[in-house]
């Protein structure tokens, strides 16, 4: 699996652009695979237009995070110096002993966490005290991205997610989009290859079926939570059985392919609700139709039945 463009930022944050798609309404969608330090997720959750899936604490192993907190501390971007408000006042002027203290500080977490273990408390437990010094993986797909750039990209953030936002910025501007028609799908970690007559779909250069992509995608989507990521068919297959065929349904892994609308708006159009195809869910003032928290595109998660629980 290759990326489209990768962007390094400081204190070790990465944007990777997985794929980037458009519909013949010049409407972009853009997945993207993205490493930063868990101390800003609360931020990134908060921008409910995109659909995301994340490293989870409570899947990882206790060694695992143990390991990367003494060898690769998630650090912050910028040391400010204290004021009144939520932005600092610049940095302090002495930066390196900040840095020394938050490294002691993630030393003596880990030792904490080593007792707990030792306790016999479970990782869901013993990661929490972990959580400010780690990194964490997250896939991030979207239609709706001008607000979230809007406000992360922008002097009064946090410098942290400041920096996140910057680097998926500049790895978004220098990807070309692949536009898609109706039935073309957008994927995540799946290729999608336009023909001369058809679209084809390959995963690690080995072409697959659309019924096939559509099942490997969600399963890559929710490996992001527990695992390396296994993009070989068997595994994938495993996942998705687990994925689809529980009760509850674990719908967020198939929120991130999509496949352009039909007709996006609803101006002009007798018998509005009846003429919408499968998969539309609302339609907003300016008349355009869309599916779940995609506009102008059909999301996999609203295709499939029991996705939600009504009331």
């Amino acid at each position: 699996m290759g990326y489209k463009n990768i962007v390094e930022g400081n204190a070790g944050i990465v944007a990777r652009v997985l794929n980037k798609s458009m519909n013949d309404d010049g409407v972009e969608i853009i997945s993207f695979e993205l490493e930063y330090p868990r101390f800003i997720h609360s931020e990134l959750m908060t921008h409910r237009a995109l659909s995301k899936n994340a490293a989870s604490s409570r899947a990882i192993p206790i060694a695992k995070t143990l390991e990367a907190v003494r060898n690769n501390p998630a650090m912050h971007v910028q040391w400010g110096k204290n004021k009144a408000g939520m932005q600092a006042d610049g940095e302090i002027d002495d930066p390196e002993m900040a840095k020394w203290q938050w490294l002691t500080a993630a030393n003596a977490a880990a030792d904490r966490a080593v007792v707990m273990e030792d306790l016999g408390l479970h990782k869901q437990i013993v990661n929490r005290i972990l959580e400010p010094f780690v990194f964490m993986k997250t896939v991030i797909t979207g239609t709706e991205w001008e607000n979230f750039f809007f406000l992360r990209d922008h002097p009064d953030a946090d410098p942290t997610i400041a920096e996140l936002a910057r680097c998926m910025r500049i790895a978004a501007q220098n990807t070309p989009a692949t536009i898609l028609h109706p039935g073309e799908w957008h994927f995540a970690y799946v290729e999608t290859d336009i023909g001369f007559d058809r679209a084809t779909y390959s995963i690690d250069g080995e072409e697959i079926s659309l019924e096939d992509a559509k099942k490997i995608d969600a399963a890559c989507c929710a490996q992001v939570s527990f695992r390396k990521l296994d993009t070989s068919i068997e595994k994938a297959l495993q996942i998705y059985e687990r994925l689809a065929g529980s009760t509850p349904i674990h719908a967020s892994p198939f929120e991130h392919a999509a496949t352009p609308m039909e007709k996006k708006s609803w101006f002009n159009h007798p018998n509005i609700v009846e003429t919408w195809e499968d998969g539309i869910t609302h339609a907003d003032r300016q008349g355009n139709l869309w599916s779940g928290n995609f506009k102008g595109w059909i999301q996999h998660r609203q295709l499939i039945s029991g996705n939600y629980v009504e009331g």
